[in-house]
């Protein structure tokens, strides 16, 4: 059985930072690629990084955390950490980790967690 569990929501100032942990069992991240999505109270789901283990870490980021938010992947652990700096009020959201041995959009995502909430306050 395939589960991913995210960790490491909070709330937090403006300003701030945070690392999001996503840990998963029952896949190999070799094989995968790890999503990070987010939802604002009220809007879609909308996606943040990607990062693809098999393509030497490629790494891709939405413009509106781009230059603020890092990912990166510890193999061994199978594990995808989100670091998030100079968080914004609308940066809160739950934030999802997602896996997909396809592509790294939201439609192609097979295995979703069960999300950790990030609270920017101003």
């Amino acid at each position: 059985e395939v589960q991913l569990v995210e960790s490491g929501g909070a709330l937090v100032q403006a300003g701030g930072s945070l690392r999001l942990s996503c840990e998963a069992s029952g896949l190999s991240f070799d094989d995968y690629a790890i999503g990070w999505f987010r939802q604002a109270p009220g809007k879609e789901r909308e996606e943040v990084s990607c990062i693809i283990s098999s393509a030497a870490f490629t790494v891709f980021y939405a413009d509106s955390v781009k230059g603020r938010f890092a990912v990166s992947s510890d193999n061994a652990k199978n594990t995808v950490y989100l670091y998030m700096n100079s968080l914004k009020p609308e940066d809160t959201a739950v934030y999802f980790c997602a896996a997909s041995n396809v592509a790294c959009s939201m439609t192609a995502m097979d295995y979703w967690g069960k999300g950790t909430l990030v609270t920017v306050s101003s």
